[in-house]
């Protein structure tokens, strides 16, 4: 029996090359969307400005993701911790393929509502009314058998009540 080099390599290598197929059509994707939600401080209301904003814990942000003809295929409200943090699992992008730009980049975050009554008048921070991208920065944590794709999301902020313009 004549074996070439070639059909040896292949009778060796077959079962680490199954194993390597079974795992990964074992391979489970999570999609998580994170971010923060601030009350932002008196001093620079009207602007942007995130300086001196306090996390806002139990207030609500909503996530929306649609398809390319931009219908909701997927809509969630999440609340906040006590440190103002939500992190936000997505369903329908689990999968073996991995998560496609286009659908992460369909998908939005806006503000809902605060818990805080002296701070609960929407911004536009970073687009929380109209709606935040989840942007193209993410982390991914890799455990056997499943990995989970985080995107950060900017952060977002209501505003204080009883301000006092300041004169300029």
């Amino acid at each position: 029996m004549n074996i070439s080099i070639q059909n040896l390599l292949i009778l060796l290598l077959f079962p680490l090359l199954l194993s390597a197929y079974e795992e990964s059509k074992n391979h489970k994707e999570f999609t998580v969307v994170e971010g923060m939600v601030y009350c932002q401080s008196c001093e620079h209301t009207g602007s942007w400005s995130l300086e001196g904003a306090k996390p806002l814990a139990s207030a609500k942000v909503g996530i929306a993701c649609k398809d390319h003809k931009k219908r909701v295929w997927f809509y969630k409200a999440i609340q906040t911790d006590h440190t103002g943090y939500y992190y936000a699992p997505i369903q329908g992008m689990e999968g073996t393929e991995g998560v496609k730009k286009k659908e992460i980049s369909g998908c939005s975050i806006h503000l809902l509502a605060s818990s805080d009554s002296t701070c609960n008048l929407l911004t536009n921070i970073n687009l929380g009314i109209a709606g935040a991208g989840v942007g193209d920065g993410k982390k991914v944590m890799k455990e056997k058998g499943y990995e989970v794709v985080v995107y950060a999301a900017p952060p977002l902020a209501f505003r204080q009540v009883n301000c006092v313009p300041a004169d300029h």
